[in-house]
C-alpha cells in the first residue's frame, strides 16, 4: 500500500483560431508533442459518459437529462424516456453504461430516486435504446435503504460480459458500510442474464464487497480482468482499491483520513479480515471517474490509470509497477477543464472528459498528426 502527497506539473496552453487548445506539458513523463483539446459541446452539470459507437457517446446530467453527442458533427440530441431522478445535493441522474447486444443497445442508468415517503434511495434502470428514446425501461435494482440525506450516493457503473457492477456510497451514515444486509457502503453485482445466485452467508445476494465510503470510480482492467475502484475519504484518505469478492475494505473501522473536526477515524491500518487500499491520497484529491488507457493514440499513456480530480481540477495519470500496483503519479491538464467528473476512452484511442460545472462541457483529447487506428 502506498501513500502519496499531491504534486503538480507545469503547463503551457495556447488557444488557436480553430477552437482547439494546443496543449504542451513540461514533464518528465508526458511527451511534449501536441495534444489537441477539442470542445465537443456544452452540457449543464454532466456526471457520466459512456461510448455508444465510434463517433457517438451518451452523457448524463445531474438535473435528469441524457444526451447523445455526435463527435463528428459536434451536435447533441436529448434522449427521452429516461426514469425520473431526484436532483438534490449530490444526487440526481448519475452514471450511464452501455451494453452492446445482438438485438440492440441496452442502457443502464444509476440515479437517486424519490420514495413514496419522500426519502432518497439509489436505483439502477435498464432500457433499450430505440432511436432517440429509451424503451422497455425498468428498475433492476432499488437499494433497501432510504433517508433524507443528499450525500454519498456513489453510483458508478462497470460492465463485464455477464454482470453489471455498481458502487454505492454509505449515504452519509458510516455504519451502513459494515452492514452486509444494507446496500449502502458496498459494491454490488447484478447478473445481466438470469437471477442472482445466493451470496456470502449473512450477506445480501447482490453485495460483492463492503466497507466503502463514497466510491465514484469503477472500471475493469482488460489485461487482468480485475475490478478497480476509488473512493472519497473524509479529510484525507482517498483510496484506490482492487475489488475482490466478499472483501471488507474497512470504512469506517479503518480510515487513512481524519474527522472534519479533527481526530482519527478508527484504525489507520488494516488488521486481519480487512483489505488495505493499494494507493492513498493525503490530502484528498476528490477522485471521480476512472479508466485504464489501453488505446493506440497516446503511447505515453498506455497501461496507465486516468483519474479525474474534482479538488485539484486535473487528471491524475498513474503509472503501474511490474506487479500491477500504482507507483507514480502526475497531475496533468491542471486548471484546463475545471472539476473533472468522468473520463472515457474511445475506440480510436482519443480521450473524453466531462467537467462537473454549471457551464460544463464534453471535451475530446486527440492527436492530429496521426491516422486514427482502425
Amino acid at each position: 500500500m502506498w501513500k502519496r502527497i499531491f504534486t503538480g506539473s507545469i503547463f503551457i496552453v495556447i488557444l488557436n483560431i480553430s477552437g482547439l487548445l494546443d496543449y504542451k506539458a513540461a514533464s518528465e513523463e508526458i511527451n511534449t508533442s501536441k495534444i489537441k483539446i477539442e470542445k465537443i459541446g456544452p452540457v449543464y452539470l454532466p456526471w457520466g459518459v459512456s461510448v455508444l459507437t465510434p463517433y457517438e457517446v451518451l452523457v448524463t446530467t445531474k438535473i435528469g437529462k441524457l444526451f447523445l453527442f455526435n463527435l463528428d458533427t459536434k451536435t447533441k440530441t436529448l434522449i427521452t424516456g429516461i426514469p425520473r431522478s431526484a436532483f438534490y445535493r449530490q444526487g440526481g441522474l448519475l452514471d450511464v453504461a452501455v451494453q452492446k447486444r445482438k438485438d440492440g443497445d441496452y442502457i443502464f442508468l444509476c440515479y437517486s430516486k424519490l420514495t413514496a415517503s419522500e426519502n432518497l434511495t439509489v436505483a439502477i434502470s435498464k432500457s433499450k435504446l430505440s432511436g432517440n428514446k429509451l424503451i422497455k425501461t425498468q428498475d433492476i435494482f432499488i437499494s433497501n435503504y432510504s433517508s433524507k440525506s443528499g450525500v454519498h450516493f456513489g453510483c458508478r457503473l462497470a460492465l463485464n460480459d455477464i454482470h453489471l457492477f455498481a458502487s454505492l456510497g454509505d449515504r452519509g451514515d458510516r455504519n451502513n458500510a459494515q452492514n452486509p444486509n444494507n446496500h449502502p457502503g458496498s459494491i454490488i453485482k447484478i447478473p445481466l442474464y438470469g437471477k442472482a445466485k445466493t451470496g456470502n452467508l449473512g450477506w445480501l445476494s447482490e453485495i460483492y464487497s463492503i466497507g466503502h465510503r463514497n466510491p465514484q470510480g469503477l472500471h475493469f482492467q482488460k489485461s487482468t480482468g480485475q475490478l478497480w475502484s476509488h473512493e472519497h475519504g473524509p479529510r484525507g484518505g482517498d483510496e484506490i482499491n482492487i475489488i475482490n469478492k466478499y472483501n471488507n475494505y474497512g470504512w469506517p473501522k479503518i480510515s487513512y483520513g481524519k474527522e472534519y473536526i479533527g481526530g482519527n477515524i478508527g484504525l489507520n491500518y488494516s488488521p486481519e479480515g480487512f483489505t488495505d487500499p493499494i494507493w492513498i491520497w493525503t490530502p484528498s484529491i476528490a477522485p471521480s471517474g476512472l479508466t485504464f488507457y489501453e488505446g493506440k493514440m497516446f503511447k505515453e499513456f498506455y497501461g496507465k490509470l486516468l483519474i479525474g480530480a474534482l479538488k485539484y481540477r486535473c487528471i491524475y495519470l498513474i503509472s503501474l509497477s511490474s506487479d500491477n500496483k500504482p507507483e507514480k503519479e502526475e497531475c496533468i491538464f491542471k486548471n484546463i477543464f475545471g472539476r473533472v467528473r468522468d473520463i472515457e476512452v474511445m475506440v480510436d484511442g482519443s480521450i473524453l472528459v466531462i467537467n462537473d460545472e454549471k457551464n460544463g462541457h464534453l471535451f475530446r483529447l486527440l492527436r492530429t498528426n496521426i491516422t486514427n487506428p482502425k
